[in-house]
């Protein structure tokens, strides 16, 4: 029998830093791996270090903010739908930055205040949106899967619509920043894409 090692430590306040923490660590580590002076990989000379970025949902995307402030090699990161854990430097993290979320949960007036803890302490290039009728899976592609099977998934937004709003911003997102391409897209909100609201903090609206 299996048993969930995760499910005995439940109680444990800093576990969501510790799971971020050793998944941060686990970065590095792949990163030494392959583009280290001694690579395990042939093929890591098609790797260039100067582009290397992380995207995650959930806890991975919160271990993406972990791993920039681990590894400056990590030099652009996107959060799907995760509440954040890592302690950010005192004097900030500038390098790129998106969150990307449920409207339900990371709106700024939302049930999650993580990100807007951790937005004050962002100051290079940073966007905060959210999409309108998502759920927390609807950053994968469980929602896919189950309008296939017919099965509910918890989200009005269905999976292709999901799966497109994701794939089109996460591209944008590394286009812009590892490969230097304008993405207007970002900067300001899209008729193609109605249920993505850009967010401001400050002023805790989303439109």
């Amino acid at each position: 029998m299996t048993m969930c090692a995760a499910c005995a430590v439940g109680k444990d306040k800093d576990f969501g830093g510790k799971v971020v923490g050793v998944r941060a660590a686990d970065v590095s580590f792949v990163l030494d791996e392959l583009t280290g002076t001694r690579p395990r990989w042939k093929g890591s000379a098609l790797i260039d270090p100067s582009r290397i970025a992380m995207a995650g949902q959930s806890v991975g995307g919160a271990s993406a903010l972990g791993a920039m402030v681990k590894d400056s090699r990590v030099r652009a990161g996107i959060d799907m739908d995760g509440s954040t854990f890592a302690a950010l430097p005192a004097d900030g993290l500038s390098r790129p930055f998106l969150f990307l979320g449920s409207q339900a949960v990371h709106s700024p007036a939302g049930k999650d205040p993580s990100w807007a803890r951790d937005w004050k302490r962002l100051t290079g290039w940073k966007r905060w949106l959210v999409v309108a009728e998502a759920q927390h899976a609807s950053f994968t592609d469980i929602p896919v899967l189950a309008d296939q099977l017919g099965l509910e998934h918890g989200a009005r937004l269905s999976g292709a619509r999901a799966l497109e709003i994701t794939r089109r911003y996460a591209g944008a997102f590394f286009d812009l920043h590892l490969r230097k391409k304008a993405q207007p897209l970002l900067d300001e909100p899209s008729k193609r894409y109605p249920e993505v609201k850009h967010c401001s903090p400050e002023r805790k609206t989303c439109v």
